[in-house]
């Protein structure tokens, strides 16, 4: 299955979590590598979207928000620099929407 095209992917997931950085689970430095930095937000949300047009998505789990979601693959770097990562996607329980929850480093790569 691949992630609807009209999956939610919140600006504020992609400005005010993954490009901030943090002293835990930082991933600012980590998307920095391939070029995604806050100076560029929308390229990150691309990369994204990218990756969850070409790639199947594998069911993870289930809970009371819904059944999640994992597509693993690259994602584009801006810089021509791609990173192998992972993404979570959730269909929400109570509308069946699909979100982006977040995205880590695929270390199966390393």
């Amino acid at each position: 299955m691949i992630i609807p095209w009209d999956a939610i992917i919140a600006d504020e997931k992609i400005t005010r979590y993954l490009l901030v950085p943090r002293e835990q689970d930082d991933k600012s430095k980590f998307l920095a590598q391939a070029g995604f930095t806050q100076e560029n937000p929308e390229m990150l949300k691309i990369a994204i979207r990218q990756l969850a047009d070409s790639t199947e998505a594998i069911q993870d789990r289930d809970n009371e928000y819904g059944v999640f979601y994992r597509v693993v693959g690259e994602l584009i770097g801006v810089n021509g620099r791609n990173l192998a990562v992972i993404t979570v996607w959730l269909q929400r329980a109570i509308d069946s929407k699909f979100q982006f929850i977040t995205l880590k480093p695929d270390r199966r790569e390393s």
